[in-house]
């Protein structure tokens, strides 16, 4: 950041951020925008207008503008993985923290994997994962602790 007034800009955003106040995050880091587009400065504010307005397509677009410019910064790929959640959209928001963690490791992408699971690859792989024979093998070899 080489604007002094949109690197504070930027702080508080990350500030409010941790305080989960999204809505004050998300004037910060419009102003912050507004001074100087910086990439992360654009992830976030991506992330909070997803959150708060429910602009998906612009905030995925946002975040990939930030990523084109800092390819190597996880914390895009994070944010992205983010708003990918919140459009209801898991796997590709896994594939985004996978993309993060093969440029950097990052202790919130972990978090947010861990939280999110892995499943178990389909009983019968021939079959699809929705299948009724697939799903209910799949149930009760849990439920009797085989799987």
């Amino acid at each position: 950041m080489q604007d002094q007034e949109a690197g504070e800009f930027y702080r508080r955003g990350l500030e409010a951020l941790e305080q989960d106040q999204t809505v004050a995050a998300l004037s910060w880091f419009e102003k912050a925008i507004a001074k100087e587009r910086s990439p992360s400065s654009l992830s976030f504010f991506a992330y909070c207008i997803a959150q708060q307005r429910g602009q998906y397509k612009k905030a995925i677009s946002l975040c990939l503008e930030a990523m084109q410019k800092e390819p190597n910064n996880s914390l895009h790929y994070l944010n992205l993985g983010k708003v990918y959640l919140l459009d209801r959209n898991r796997s590709e928001a896994i594939k985004a923290f996978r993309e993060g963690m093969h440029h950097e490791s990052n202790a919130q992408i972990i978090q947010e994997l861990e939280r999110l699971g892995l499943r178990n690859p389909p009983v019968i792989p021939f079959l699809k994962r929705n299948n009724l024979l697939n799903k209910y093998l799949g149930i009760m070899l849990s439920r009797l602790k085989l799987r």
